[in-house]
């Protein structure tokens, strides 16, 4: 991986996004995680960083955090294979930015798949655009920085369509658009899963939902 490429992709308002993952899994009785859709591995790595032990499943096997502490599946995540993933009994799956890359009528075909391999938890994010408004201010003696940012009425508007050719695989719906509205999205959700807590990301502007499952594999009985 190119550093160019790292500084690219890897903003400030990114790099808190990163961190929201961690900072909801903390307080979970929680270790073994498999993470979905990687990409050029910080979570990962900050994963192995903090002491849990990652696993990452990806369409490519070319990017990713690259560590013999941290096994790799490759696969393309409409093929999840739930028995094969309840045999390696993850205690919770992370899947953050990735499902707006499939077809929203094959998230909850999924989704459903998640919840049968038995992971007693699923971290879940999404883009949400719905309407917002957020002002930072930031003020000492050295430095005067002022944030304002306001998102249209994008509830308002149907997801454009994404430009399929070339570069890295578009999202094919978001969060917040007249089309896809957060609702209907917890909904199908919560058919699979308890969602135990909701939050937002300011800047990265994403949904993060964390799930219980509400038929968690019998550790015990599997042999």
């Amino acid at each position: 991986m190119a550093k160019e490429e790292w500084h690219r992709y890897y903003s400030e308002k990114r790099i808190i996004h990163q961190w929201m993952q961690l900072n909801l899994l903390k307080n979970l009785p929680v270790q073994k995680v498999l993470e979905i859709g990687p990409y050029l591995g910080a979570v990962t790595a900050m994963l192995a960083n903090a002491g849990y032990s990652p696993t990452v499943y990806d369409i490519d096997d070319d990017y990713g955090f690259d560590s013999p502490k941290v096994d790799k599946i490759v696969g393309d995540v409409r093929d999840f294979e739930s028995t094969a993933i309840a045999q390696r009994q993850f205690d919770a799956i992370v899947c953050c930015e990735t499902l707006e890359h499939i077809p929203y009528e094959d998230v909850d075909a999924v989704v459903a798949k998640f919840a049968a391999s038995g992971a007693p938890y699923l971290l879940l994010s999404v883009p949400y655009k719905g309407a917002q408004l957020s002002i930072n201010l930031y003020l000492n003696r050295h430095i005067f920085r002022k944030s304002t940012s306001f998102l249209k009425f994008k509830n308002l508007k149907d997801f454009p369509k994404p430009d399929e050719g070339g570069g890295w695989e578009p999202h094919k719906w978001e969060i917040g658009f007249r089309d896809r509205k957060l609702a209907d999205f917890t909904r199908m959700i919560e058919a699979h899963y308890t969602i135990n807590r909701t939050e937002f990301t300011g800047g990265c502007k994403s949904v993060f939902l964390l799930c219980e499952n509400k038929s968690p594999a019998d550790i015990g009985s599997m042999g």
